[in-house]
């Protein structure tokens, strides 16, 4: 039997007035972890990482992703080397190819996405170790006796992870980095198909994210789980869901709903209890392991429900 690591993650449009009550909140009530997204349009990463991180004392904080083709990677590397030198030991930082219509719209989308993300990794991790380094002839990362100075070099160098999900993808992340970030959801038929094609040649990092409610009744939970599994079924999603033995028949329904509020109101309880952690506290310990089992080294819940910070409260039970 494994238990992960537990974290929670800081909602992308949580208002910024309670993004630090947030996390220290989050500290407070034991969470190992604490994971920040950067979505177009919202907050950036590696800013919420610093401030998160000079608000608590002891929580790890994660990164969960940065796009790489958005951020050129010394100036990626200088961002990671400063969080890891005034919190040693306390990051992770994740890349990944981005949302293809995002990074399009701002004209960032690689013409070799998988290649790019494989060289702009090798190149970050590169850095981080205090390398200079120069890319070669035709590759999309440019970098000519590019390295960090040496007061900036981290002590301890953070982890690098690829939050990726196609086959190929996963296949780069067991050949260049520490491991993955899989979003949700992560059922643990899922978590158990990734890390197979990571098949990276020691256990690989694997955080996965999952919508999550807490309550001593399970049909109140499952009820306010519900709410944010609205988009699950979308097409870019298929990843996830097929290794599920319900995946035809949640297409089926995916189709014949008029609305994604008609969709997750629709939603099998049974389903449910797979494509999120909810339930009673005990429920959700053994989702928590099942995930574990299957090769997650920390779950994310993603609290769900009108106030993500009182849902805190509620999620630390599972502990």
């Amino acid at each position: 039997m494994t238990t992960p690591s537990l974290g929670v993650l800081l909602p992308r449009d949580l208002p910024a007035d309670r993004v630090l009550e947030h996390a220290r909140r989050a500290e407070a009530l034991g969470f190992d972890e604490l994971w920040v997204v950067e979505d177009l349009g919202f907050r950036g990463g590696a800013a919420q990482a610093a401030a998160v991180l000079a608000a608590t004392e002891r929580i790890h904080v994660g990164i969960g992703i940065v796009p790489a083709a958005s951020r050129d990677v010394a100036f990626a590397a200088m961002d990671a080397a400063t969080l890891a030198r005034l919190f040693p030991g306390r990051t992770t930082f994740g890349v990944g190819h981005g949302m293809p219509d995002w990074m399009r719209s701002v004209g960032r989308w690689p013409a070799r996405p998988l290649t790019y993300l494989e060289e702009y990794t090798v190149a970050l991790r590169a850095l981080l170790r205090g390398e200079t380094v120069t890319t070669a002839p035709g590759a999309q990362v440019v970098l000519d006796g590019v390295a960090l100075d040496p007061s900036s070099v981290p002590e301890v160098v953070p982890d690098v992870l690829l939050g990726v999900r196609g086959p190929r993808s996963l296949a780069a992340a067991g050949r260049v980095a520490e491991g993955v970030v899989l979003a949700e959801p992560c059922a643990p038929a899922y978590v158990r198909a990734a890390v197979a094609q990571v098949a990276a040649p020691a256990p690989p990092r694997v955080v996965t994210y999952d919508v999550a409610a807490v309550d001593d009744d399970e049909a109140r939970a499952l009820a306010v789980a519900r709410t944010g599994l609205a988009w699950i079924g979308e097409p870019d999603w298929a990843p996830h869901v097929a290794p599920l033995p319900f995946a035809a028949d949640l297409a089926d329904l995916r189709a014949r709903c008029a609305s994604p509020e008609e969709f997750a109101a629709a939603l099998p309880d049974a389903w449910v209890r797979e494509l999120a952690l909810a339930g009673t506290p005990a429920d959700v310990r053994e989702r928590v392991t099942a995930r574990g089992d299957a090769g997650a080294t920390t779950c994310v819940l993603f609290p769900t429900g009108p106030d993500p910070v009182a849902a805190l409260e509620s999620l630390a039970r599972v502990r």
